[in-house]
């Protein structure tokens, strides 16, 4: 395979990365015929220098395991993102980010990865499963909203807030959506 996809999730206290902290990430990757081949996560210490959102915080207080699962076993982002970008240089392919939706996790990572080690392997490729979805589905992005997906796509697993159970959950959507992308007609 050209190609593996890192299907990837992050939580955070705030909407853009450096003002607000990335407080935890997880990845999956899978080749597209849904085979896991790896995943890496970390729960992060938060910036120095940001500060917390308050509606976001607002939000987390109606997650309450899901916040203090992610404040346990915290790495210092230097310290994680180093270990990402070894684990994404070990994969055996080319690694393309998928997330739902691209535009918010790819930035934080993007940020974290230039920000802590120097440099992205992912360079600028990253998949948005919404976009995805509003192509197999042949409507308007804002449209393509997973309560419009087909349920086929779905596969039984949590979304529970914590970074790497969504980021498998999502990476198995993105597969089945693939071959359904594949199929022949």
């Amino acid at each position: 395979m050209k190609e593996i996809y890192v299907s990837t999730d992050v939580e955070t206290d705030g909407p853009i990365p450096g003002i607000n902290s990335m407080l935890s990430f997880g990845s999956a990757a899978y080749f597209p015929d849904k085979t896991l081949v790896s995943v890496f996560s970390a729960n992060l210490e938060t910036l120095p220098e940001a500060k917390s959102d308050q509606n976001t915080m607002d939000w987390w207080k109606t997650q309450p395991q899901a916040w203090s699962a992610q404040r346990e076993d915290l790495q210092s982002p230097g310290l994680a993102m180093l270990k990402y970008l070894q684990w994404i240089e070990s994969l055996p392919s080319k690694p393309v980010l998928v997330a739902y939706p691209v535009t918010f996790d790819f930035m934080f990572i993007y940020w974290y990865l230039i920000r802590f080690t120097g440099r992205s392997p992912f360079s600028h490729s990253g998949l948005d499963i919404k976009t995805l979805a509003m192509a197999l589905l042949k409507i308007g992005y804002r449209d393509a909203t997973k309560r419009r997906m087909p349920r086929y796509w779905f596969d039984e697993k949590p979304h529970t807030h914590l970074a790497l159970d969504d980021a498998i959950e999502q990476g198995a959507l993105f597969c089945n959506m693939w071959q359904e992308l594949h199929r022949k007609p």
